[in-house]
C-alpha cells in the first residue's frame, strides 16, 4: 500500500488540507460533523501522520530506528555499534529503543515509529508470534529488517546466526572433554535463539552423555545465579560436571554462584557461555563462549535496510546467516579425569 497523503484525505473528505491539519492538531477548532467526516476518511484510507516530514524538508539528518530486545545485555550494545557505523557512513542517524522483552512496550515503540515515518526499522522481536505492526510499517513504505532473528517472510530481510550450529559446537567441546553429565541452562524456550541453541546441543549429545535442562525465566545474570543454586543443591551423583548456558550473562551468574559456594571452575564444573561479550574474557575465570559476530550483525542489517530505502523497486529481500565459532578459555579447559566420577 502506498503512503496516503494529507492531500488525499482532504480530497476524499471534501475539505481543505488546513482543515485536516486542524482535525489532527486542533480538533476543537473544527465543527463536530466535519471532524467526524475527516476522521472516518483517515480510518478508511489508513492515513498515518508524518511527524518527521517537516524535519526532512528542513534538511535534518535522516533517521532509522533500532528496537533492541534488551539493552542491558552487552550483545545488543555491540550490535547497535555495528549498526551505527554502517548508518553514519551513509549519512543516516540511528535512534535506539529498548523493548525490554516486553511485547506491549515493543508495540508502543512501533506505533511511534510508524507515526514518525522513520526511514526504516531494525528490530529483534520479543517473540516469534507474527505482529501485524511490522506489516503496517512495510505498507507505509518503512522497510523492516529482523536482527538476530530468521524471517520466514518474503516481505522483509533478516540477519541471524546459526544458533543450532552454535549449540552443537558447545556440546561437541564438552563431550570431547569427557564430561559424563552436562546441563543446559537457559529459557524460556519460546525465544527462538534459546530453542535453537538447545536443539543443536541436545542433538549433538543424543547418544550420550546424560543431559539435564535447567530452565530459566530470562537470560540475566540473576537467572544464572538462581540456576547455579539449583545445580549446587543436587546430589553429588546427579550434579552436572559441565554446563552450557544460553548466553554469557547466564554463564557469568552461574560462575559467580559456583565461586561463592567454593565450587571450582573448571575442576568441579566446566562452563561454556554464548555470545562472547567483552565481559566473558574478563571474568575471574575467563569464560569459554560461542562467539557471534555481533558488530557484523548490526552492519549487515543496516546495509540491507539502506539498500531497500535507496532502491525499493530493485531491492531483493535476503536472509543472511552467519556461522558462530567456539572460543575456548579457562572455564572449560581439560582437567584430570579422575574427578569426573
Amino acid at each position: 500500500m502506498a503512503n496516503v497523503s494529507i492531500k488525499e484525505v482532504a480530497r476524499r473528505a471534501g475539505v481543505s488540507i488546513g482543515t485536516v491539519s486542524n482535525v489532527l492538531n486542533h480538533p476543537d477548532a473544527v465543527a463536530v460533523a466535519t471532524r467526524r467526516r475527516v476522521l472516518d476518511v483517515i480510518a478508511e484510507l489508513g492515513y498515518v501522520r508524518n511527524d518527521s516530514a517537516r524535519q526532512l524538508r528542513a534538511g535534518r539528518s535522516r533517521t532509522v530506528a533500532m528496537v533492541a530486545l534488551d539493552l542491558g545485555n552487552p550483545f545488543f550494545t555491540d550490535v547497535m555499534r555495528g549498526a551505527e557505523i554502517a548508518a553514519e557512513g551513509a549519512g543516516v542517524n540511528v535512534m535506539i529503543f529498548n523493548s525490554g522483552e516486553d511485547v506491549a512496550r515493543e508495540r508502543r515503540h512501533l506505533d511511534i515509529l510508524n507515526e514518525q515515518r522513520v526511514l526504516g526499522v531494525l528490530i529483534t522481536p520479543v517473540n516469534e508470534t507474527h505482529d501485524a505492526r511490522l506489516d503496517q510499517l512495510v505498507e507505509h513504505g518503512i522497510p523492516v529488517v529482523l536482527v538476530d532473528r530468521g524471517s520466514g517472510s518474503h516481505h522483509r530481510c533478516s540477519v541471524a546466526v546459526d544458533d543450532v550450529l552454535g549449540g552443537q559446537l558447545a556440546a561437541d567441546h564438552l563431550r570431547e572433554l569427557g564430561h559424563p553429565r552436562i546441563a543446559f541452562v537457559g529459557g524460556p524456550l519460546t525465544i527462538r535463539q534459546v530453542a535453537d541453541r538447545y536443539a543443536g546441543f541436545t542433538a549433538a549429545l543424543a547418544s550420550g552423555p546424560e543431559v539435564r535442562l535447567v530452565a530459566t525465566t530470562n537470560l540475566t545474570v540473576a537467572a544464572g545465579r538462581t540456576a547455579g543454586q539449583e545445580i549446587a543443591e543436587l546430589p553429588a551423583a546427579e550434579r552436572p560436571t559441565a554446563v552450557f548456558c544460553a548466553n554469557d550473562l547466564l554463564a557469568l551468574g552461574l560462575l559467580q554462584e559456583m565461586t561463592s559456594r567454593g565450587v571450582r571452575v573448571p575442576h568441579d564444573v566446566a562452563i561454556v557461555g554464548y555470545d562472547d561479550i567483552e565481559f566473558a574474557a574478563a571474568a575471574a575465570v575467563p569464560l569459554s563462549s560461542v562467539r557471534q559476530p555481533r558488530e557484523q550483525l548490526g552492519r549487515a542489517a543496516t546495509q540491507l535496510l539502506l539498500e531497500e530505502v535507496n532502491e525499493p523497486d530493485r531491492h531483493e529481500h535476503r536472509h543472511v546467516v552467519f556461522r558462530p565459532e567456539l572460543v575456548v578459555r579457562q572455564s572449560s579447559e581439560p582437567v584430570p579425569t579422575k574427578r569426573r566420577k
